[in-house]
């Protein structure tokens, strides 16, 4: 349980940083930019330990698409960005996609 908490928190950092270098603004804000570099090491370094338990096959794509998701709802919610119903609906095809993978991987 404790490798898919970390696992969880790293998909988290992965929307940390990539919000981060939203407003970095092509890298040229450095406190946004130096919050990037640091939500990709603590993504990446969760990750890493996260694989110690859990295999690759399930890690990485609950990882990928819980950043994935949290990256469009930060867009939403804090760039204002717009997305169609179709485009959401898909959000939540990845949503449902990151439930049953953990819920069939038998961790």
């Amino acid at each position: 349980m404790y490798a898919w908490i970390m696992l969880v928190i790293a998909g988290l950092f992965e929307v940390v940083w990539s919000s981060f270098m939203k407003v970095s603004n092509g890298f040229t804000n450095v406190p946004a930019t130096i919050a990037t570099v640091a939500g990709m090491l603590a993504s990446f370094i969760l990750l890493a330990r996260a694989t110690t338990k859990i295999d690759l096959a399930i890690a990485y794509p609950v990882w990928t698409g819980i950043g994935a998701v949290g990256a469009v709802l930060a867009g939403v919610v804090l760039f204002r960005e717009q997305l169609n119903p179709a485009t959401l609906f898909f959000v939540a095809l990845l949503l449902v996609s990151i439930v049953g993978i953990k819920m069939t991987s038998g961790n």
